[in-house]
């Protein structure tokens, strides 16, 4: 079964993330077909897309079909995937994880409005309006109660589930402006933060050297380094002759690796087909598992 995801900038795009981690996080094969947001190139995906608007957009290449919102692409790759669990097992669970993500997919427009997703920026000072912050203690009881009901640590139970791609967003929303979180709010944060998918999106958003200034607020504002993430591994760019790489293609893509595309790596120099596949190998090694490999570590 072979998919084509169009995404936009990782960075930005809450819904792309969703859409990545239906795929991603359950070890479903894909093509990424990244699409800069407010641009030719974008407007030009909507056209041949079209009558979907924007992204995720799945396109599921043998069927010639085009599954577009979130929720049609969570069942329907649940449909084709019934191994892959993105729904609980237990009817309960089930029950509860799909009343979480259609209200989460239909709802909370205050929270989803100016608290826009911005994986670059952690700000301080954020002053959340009141419907702002009643969407925020809403999300907090829904997580209170799920992560209870059916004994977390992810909030259909012991998998990272479709509800939990709807809501990962919504985590980097309470980290970026700044929330304050209860106790279990704030373990699923960092349970989401630590998830390996959402690890390698976050690498990528970093990465990525597109700003659109457009998601940015007036406020004093930290970078990326300051999220919740697991502390990464010793790594860094590096500068010298690819002979000296313990590899000689793209862990990534199997291209030849070039001379401005290395990097040490937990003291070994590991070389990439471009900057790009560096850098988000940098940010985060251990999200890695083709990394992680030429290192002989477990992923």
């Amino acid at each position: 079964m072979a998919y084509t995801l169009y995404l936009g900038d990782a960075a930005y795009s809450s819904w792309s993330l969703r859409g990545w981690l239906l795929l991603d996080a359950f070890g479903i094969a894909f093509r990424s077909a990244w699409v800069p947001m407010y641009s030719d190139a974008f407007t030009d995906m909507q056209t041949r897309n079209a009558p979907a608007r924007t992204v995720p957009a799945l396109e599921i290449d043998a069927a010639g079909a085009l599954v577009w919102e979130s929720l049609a692409i969570a069942e329907t790759l649940a449909e084709r995937h019934p191994e892959a669990g993105h729904w609980p097992q237990d009817i309960a669970a089930r029950a509860g994880a799909r009343s979480l993500a259609a209200e989460m997919h239909a709802g909370f427009h205050a929270l989803r409005d100016r608290p826009s997703m911005n994986l670059r920026r952690i700000y301080d000072g954020f002053e959340p309006t009141g419907a702002e912050s009643a969407d925020a203690a809403r999300v907090q009881m829904l997580w209170s109660w799920a992560l209870d009901r059916f004994g977390g640590p992810y909030l259909g139970g012991s998998s990272f589930g479709a509800v939990d791609a709807m809501f990962a967003p919504v985590a980097t929303r309470f980290v970026t402006y700044g929330f304050t979180l209860d106790a279990a709010a704030e373990a699923y944060v960092r349970t989401i933060y630590a998830h390996p998918s959402f690890r390698r999106w976050h690498a990528m958003a970093d990465a990525g050297p597109r700003v659109l200034p457009r998601y940015d607020l007036d406020l004093p504002a930290r970078g990326p380094q300051d999220a919740p993430r697991p502390a990464p591994l010793s790594a860094m760019r590096h500068e010298g002759d690819p002979a000296g790489a313990i590899n000689a293609t793209c862990p990534y893509s199997g291209k030849p690796v070039q001379a401005d595309s290395l990097a040490r790596i937990e003291g070994r120099i590991i070389g990439f087909c471009n900057p790009f596949c560096r850098d988000k190998s940098v940010i985060d090694p251990a999200a890695w598992p083709a990394v992680m490999a030429l290192l002989d570590r477990p992923a």
